[in-house]
């Protein structure tokens, strides 16, 4: 990667660039997630690259809901698996919940390089490289699933934006916690839980949460979970990035 200096002003946001830059050439990530990225980074400046209190609310009902799941599941792309590896890996073993490599730009070769990299950094369970299921209403490579995996789920986590499968796996009776910096995208209106909040803030959140959290009786959880609105949450959510958009307004 190139040499960043920590006290540039973009430092980690660079940093983000970079190692998605490195996902691409290593064949983990695609030039497609380049372009998503970019757009995340638009919505990530009206949250004032900040994890916001909705965004930590909705990172403590998502933790809640996959302690209470029977058979929680991590979902993971390309651009997920280059920017949080590590992390998704911890949450998965705090959480108990395998992994799931699940790709629109699928490649045998990507699916196995994904897999590869998460087991490096200690996932233990990592399912996609032999979907034997369709979810119901996908006619592209997104729809090949695992029984064990993401197709068996009660919960699945989508740590990046990812529209028509949410809404597939919502119709499937499933609950879906989607990480999605655009509180307007069709997966951040279809999910159960959405995360606005950047990834590689919200994975390590998550994890720490996850940690505390583990040992909590099932009806503080389930409290937690039932007070919840999703768009009640999105709209907390566009407030504050008006707000902070009128803040930098007062400032110019």
């Amino acid at each position: 990667m190139t040499d960043i200096p920590e006290n540039h002003p973009r430092y980690f946001s660079l940093v983000t660039r970079e190692l998605l830059v490195k996902g691409v050439k290593d064949g983990i990530a695609s030039m497609q997630g380049l372009i998503a990225q970019g757009r995340g980074e638009a919505f990530d400046y009206l949250l004032g690259e900040r994890t916001t209190a909705s965004a930590m609310q909705a990172e403590r009902v998502a933790v809640a809901l996959m302690l209470l799941a029977e058979r929680p599941v991590i979902s993971v792309n390309g651009n997920a698996a280059a920017l949080a590896a590590e992390k998704v890996c911890e949450l998965s073993h705090v959480l108990n919940a395998p992994v799931e490599v699940n790709l629109f730009h699928r490649t045998e070769e990507r699916v196995a390089r994904i897999a590869a990299l998460l087991k490096s950094k200690g996932c233990r369970v990592v399912y996609g490289d032999r979907p034997d299921r369709l979810i119901p209403g996908l006619s592209h490579e997104r729809a090949k699933a695992t029984s064990m995996g993401i197709y068996g789920a009660d919960v699945v986590l989508v740590p990046l934006e990812d529209g028509d499968r949410c809404e597939a796996l919502v119709k499937m009776g499933k609950k879906v916690i989607a990480i999605d910096l655009n509180p307007l995208s069709r997966t951040a209106r279809a999910a159960t839980v959405t995360i606005v909040d950047n990834v590689v803030r919200a994975m390590p959140n998550m994890v720490a949460m996850a940690k505390e959290m583990k040992g909590m009786p099932a009806r503080e959880l389930s409290a937690a979970v039932e007070g919840f609105s999703n768009d009640r949450a999105l709209a907390q959510a566009l407030e504050e990035m008006m707000e902070n958009v009128m803040k930098a307004r007062r400032n110019v």
